[in-house]
């Protein structure tokens, strides 16, 4: 039997990012600054992964103080109320036998879980110059936010919103190996 392996993240070498409209005709973009996440394989295979991944939503950045605030309030993550942002894995499939994945678990946010899927491209295996195996994946997705009821809004008077429904994640994510026996 394989052995079981532990990753963790590796957050100087990862990203978690989004963008959603803005009027209408522009992209806002953001970012997460602090995140974990946990994961086993069975030896190096991925698609046996098991992952658990947080975000705290009080580190939300979009390079707007006044924005950021608003996005931590009632009207958004309500983050004096609910905690992190929280996805559990269910399954990783591989898509046509290549290094794309497509990444299945329920994303919490809120206090409320739905299911997501996510398109992960597996960007490699390398061992750096302190002899830690570290992998890579690229990782999109949409997902509506209305979903997990992020609901505010504003009319325009030409007409449309001021904010998008659906938030597009983009994520670099680095692992590195910790152990030979989770």
């Amino acid at each position: 039997m394989e052995e079981r392996i532990k990753w963790e993240i590796d957050p100087a070498h990862s990203n978690i990012e989004f963008k959603i409209k803005h009027l209408m005709i522009t992209n806002v973009k953001g970012k997460f600054r602090v995140f974990d996440l946990n994961a086993t394989t069975i030896g190096n295979d991925f698609t046996t992964a098991q992952i658990e991944f947080r975000i705290d939503p009080n580190s939300i950045d979009t390079n707007n103080d006044t924005r950021d605030n608003h996005l931590r309030s009632a009207d958004f993550f309500d983050v004096q109320h609910y905690g992190d942002i929280l996805f559990r894995s269910t399954a990783v499939e591989r898509i046509s036998g290549g290094d794309v994945f497509k990444l299945k678990g329920d994303l919490t946010i809120r206090g409320i879980a739905k299911p997501v899927e996510l398109e992960v491209e597996y960007d490699g295996m390398m061992t750096d110059p302190w002899g830690v195996q570290k992998s890579g994946f690229s990782i999109e997705g949409k997902i509506n936010r209305l979903d997990w009821g992020l609901n505010w809004n504003a009319p325009l008077e030409a007409g449309g919103w001021l904010v998008g429904d659906d938030v597009n994640i983009n994520c670099e994510v680095q692992l590195k190996r910790m152990t030979e026996n989770a």
